[in-house]
């Protein structure tokens, strides 16, 4: 399996139509349509890789064009040739003499080359019949997001505490805020209501406010008791998050951030500042596993707790393997540590996370558990799938996707 050689690199632009219901939208992010630009690397022999990085809809096909302008990088090679200095094979990807000119290890260019590790990193787990966290050498809590509309966020908390007093075993809700200050106060207040005082609470502003707003903002809301603001201002602004986490140690309030954090140099300044108090990796945004490592090793020196990013379409599926070798070969330890979840799309992954009890399960499945359905693949290809087609068509948009 190792000598097999690749010969394909085949990317789809995949988009579920998130937006109709505005699941996934936040003060920054009105209609979202939960994406992802899909990879499968093809070889020789009997082995596929399976990868992904995650978008919100409109641009994908930029990321695609990223992806598919850095496959002459890929194809040819050997797996036993990447894995055996994958260090090289990262930095051939992300410091291409021409095309780091667009953006070295950032922006589009990284959301590609994550896309394209990832798969490789699932060819290469496949190819030992294990999963990732086992070739870089338990369970963490998770919290839950309300990425739903008020209506049905209260309607989920309500029928968790209706089968018990645990929630099912959840213990920490985050809550959407940034937009309008009375309605935030509104919706926090019924949501601590609901959970209660044993429960912890975090909320999230999507980098919606500068830094003097931010101050006032968390300071208004800080009655509600959250565990931390996450985003609270521009991911680029790390001063600035600085002055933000200074001003909250008062009020024990922390700041997470992270998952708009470009490259691993972000996050050591940012550790280096004291600018955060949890670190919020993301599976997508950086160069994949490779990268991650370091942040996670960074963030074990600093002694600071990971609590990744996850959601939006198989990132729960790709970062669950890198918080459990971050708890079972680093950490040691589950305080403060939890990493997201929403349940909604796993159902189109063919090894989707399995939750019990409010924990993630170890997968079992070899590899990195981002492979989708073909069906899916098919259906909610843009702009030809099924699903799409029938959008924009009643939309009268039809002619301008046209084959």
């Amino acid at each position: 399996m190792f000598k097999s050689k690749i010969v394909k690199l085949v990317v789809n632009d995949v988009r579920f139509p998130t937006s109709l219901e505005q699941h996934g939208s936040d003060a920054m992010h009105s209609d979202p349509d939960y994406s992802v630009a899909y990879v499968v690397v093809e070889t020789d022999a009997d082995l596929k890789g399976y990868g992904l990085t995650f978008t919100v809809g409109r641009g994908t096909e930029i990321v695609v064009c990223a992806v598919e302008a850095l496959s002459s990088l890929v194809i040819g090679k050997t797996l036993e040739e990447i894995v055996t200095d994958f260090s090289a094979f990262y930095r051939l990807l992300t410091s291409d003499g021409q095309m780091r000119w667009i953006g070295p290890e950032k922006g589009v260019i990284h959301l590609a080359t994550a896309a394209i590790l990832n798969a490789i990193w699932d060819m290469w787990a496949r190819a030992e019949s294990k999963d990732p966290r086992k070739l870089i050498r338990c369970i963490d809590f998770r919290y839950i997001t309300d990425a739903l509309t008020e209506q049905e966020a209260l309607g989920e908390v309500l029928v968790f505490k209706k089968r018990g007093s645990t929630f099912l075993g959840w213990t920490r809700f985050k809550v959407k805020v940034g937009a309008d200050l009375q309605d935030d106060i509104r919706r926090c207040s019924l949501i601590r209501k609901m959970i209660g005082p044993e429960n912890t609470l975090m909320i999230d502003a999507n980098q919606r406010w500068n830094v003097g707003e931010a101050v006032s903002w968390i300071t208004t809301l800080a009655e509600f008791r959250p565990l931390w603001i996450e985003e609270p201002t521009s991911p680029d602004d790390i001063l600035g998050h600085a002055a933000i986490s200074k001003a909250l140690v008062p009020l024990g309030i922390g700041v997470a951030t992270g998952e708009q954090c470009h490259n691993r140099v972000m996050f050591k300044q940012f550790l280096q500042a004291s600018a955060l108090q949890f670190v919020q990796i993301d599976s997508c945004r950086v160069g994949s596993v490779n990268e991650n490592l370091a942040i996670l090793l960074m963030a074990a020196k600093f002694k600071v707790p990971v609590c990744p990013h996850a959601g939006g379409v198989g990132l729960c599926e790709l970062v669950q393997h890198l918080i459990l070798f971050d708890y079972i070969s680093l950490s040691a330890s589950l305080n403060n540590r939890m990493c997201e979840y929403v349940d909604h799309l796993h159902e189109h992954f063919r090894s989707p996370t399995v939750i019990k009890n409010a924990h993630y399960m170890p997968p079992t499945d070899p590899g990195f558990s981002c492979e989708m359905l073909d069906e899916s693949v098919q259906k909610y290809g843009f702009p030809h799938g099924d699903v799409w087609r029938s959008i924009l068509k009643q939309k009268g948009s039809q002619d301008n996707f046209s084959e």
